[in-house]
């Protein structure tokens, strides 16, 4: 559950880096008032959080996920 959370997070900030690079456009900045705004530095810090947090899944061993039903 925290693995997909972090994954939104780095896929919002994503989209905003991308959105700042192209068109100079801070998404996140112009919906919650501003990049000094408290809400947007909260959202900043969060996903840099999920970003760290990310780190991780490149060093954990990829899970096989078993069939639900294994009346085979």
């Amino acid at each position: 559950m925290l693995d997909r959370i972090a994954l939104i997070l780095v896929i919002i900030g994503g989209i905003n880096w991308g959105s700042i690079g192209l068109f100079q456009f801070d998404i996140v900045g112009w919906i919650f008032g501003g990049q000094d705004a408290v809400i947007s530095r909260i959202i900043y810090t969060l996903v840099a959080i999920a970003a760290v947090w990310c780190i991780s899944l490149l060093f954990r061993e990829s899970e096989v996920l078993a069939p639900a039903n294994n009346d085979e």
